[in-house]
């Protein structure tokens, strides 16, 4: 019977709790971080409060005592979780495979959220013939918003002749199944095409007005003849809105905007650019070279977005993560607003999700909390050239849709009481 007064007392601090909880005016309140939000014009210190899985305010000096819980983001950044517009996630078990249900690609959960990444487009791994094993695998068991862009091939990044075959290259199929799969499908994808030969890039583009969606662009062949014009793609086939990916690659077998003579940003780049055609950096295991994109940058040819093209073959490499993918342009004179916007906003525009990217009252509560670490870093290219850096990012928080996803050092845990 001692036990009695004991678990009353227990039970009635745990309603207690549960009342308070009922009764707060945000689910979770971020107090004191340096908010950048492009879409609202918003670079400066504010509080962002959460309340279930939508953003109810951003302002300053928010009353912690009306929220369940309270972030310290003091000297951190805070912004809309990034989306990563070019990724590799259709991860599997088949031999053979490479990004479609096989083992190059990687499940995402595992490495977005410690990036600060909340959504990711797989950049073609799944075609019109996979995508109902993609969208049942991947999309709907991923906490990490899975979106798509379906590849112009039917078995999208099988490899080999899967890539190869013009005939499973069907416009019209590769639209149905867009138009019928449209709340995760944002456009089309061509890669890794190796003949002499424009079909595939008219088919792609094809398909993308039969459902009035951008098309994304890996452009290289072999080094069995001479790679197609990037100045003919740009001009003649890509339409604003359509998007370059792997801008700043340097390789035999792809046609670069930085001449390779006079090091020089080839002279169609900037017009494209101002016909809306969308620049993605697309990093890779092998896409990115500093001799590409620092004197492109110094010619005032910015990415529009900062797509990682993330798999197991970048991972571990050069390219690592997205937040290691901005600092290298922090490294390269970029400042933290612009490669924010171009992880955040920007790519939300360039999918057509305009719901995405932002921090708006309404919006869902997509965030992540970043870090500067100030030091020397050093970065690398695919090539082994290295760039000297100042600053690093970190994520210190994500949070998905109003809940806590990752949380590197703890800071929505109350310390523990003294003992």
């Amino acid at each position: 019977m001692r036990r009695l007064p004991l678990i009353l007392l227990t039970g009635f601090i745990l309603l207690t709790a549960f009342v308070q909880a009922q009764t707060k005016t945000y689910s979770i309140l971020i107090k004191g971080g340096h908010v950048i939000d492009a879409k609202n014009k918003i670079n400066e210190v504010m509080d962002v409060a959460i309340q279930n899985d939508k953003i109810v305010a951003v302002a300053k000096n928010i009353d912690p005592a009306l929220a369940s819980q309270v972030v310290n983001a003091t000297g951190m950044y805070v912004t809309p979780g990034l989306i990563d517009l070019h990724a590799h996630v259709f991860a599997g078990t088949e031999p053979n495979h490479d990004y479609s249900n096989g083992t190059s690609a990687l499940a995402p959960d595992g490495y977005t959220f410690r990036a600060g990444v909340t959504t990711v487009v797989d950049c073609g791994g799944a075609g019109w013939m996979s995508f109902p094993k993609f969208k049942k695998n991947i999309i709907e068991t991923s906490k990490t918003r899975v979106l798509s862009f379906l590849n112009i091939a039917g078995e999208g990044m099988r490899g080999g002749e899967y890539e190869q075959d013009i005939n499973l290259m069907d416009p019209k199929k590769a639209a149905e199944t867009a138009l019928a799969n449209k709340d995760y499908i944002v456009g089309f994808k061509l890669a890794h095409f190796e003949a002499e030969s424009w079909v595939p890039v008219e088919r792609v583009v094809e398909a993308g007005n039969l459902a009035n969606m951008p098309v994304i662009i890996d452009f290289g062949g072999s080094s069995e003849h001479a790679p197609l014009s990037i100045e003919k793609l740009f001009t003649q086939y890509l339409r604003p809105g359509d998007i370059f990916t792997h801008v700043y690659t340097e390789l035999p077998r792809r046609d670069p905007v930085v001449d390779l003579k006079t090091r020089k940003l080839r002279p169609f780049a900037l017009p494209a650019q101002r016909k809306g055609i969308i620049f993605d950096v697309g990093f890779g295991g092998g896409s990115f070279n500093f001799n590409q994109a620092i004197p492109a940058i110094k010619a005032g040819f910015l990415p529009n977005t900062m797509g990682t093209d993330l798999h197991t073959g970048s991972m571990n490499g050069a390219m690592k993560d997205q937040l290691n993918v901005l600092s290298i342009f922090l490294a390269m004179g970029m400042d933290i607003p612009s490669v924010i916007s171009r992880s955040t906003w920007a790519p939300a525009q360039a999918i057509k999700r305009e719901e995405l990217g932002n921090l708006s009252v309404g919006s869902v509560a997509d965030v992540a909390v970043l870090g500067v670490r100030n030091g020397n870093f050093g970065f690398r290219d695919i090539a082994g050239n290295r760039q000297q850096g100042k600053q690093k990012l970190e994520c210190e928080m994500t949070i998905r849709a109003g809940k806590i996803v990752y949380d590197l050092n703890a800071i929505a845990s109350a310390p523990i009481a003294s003992r």
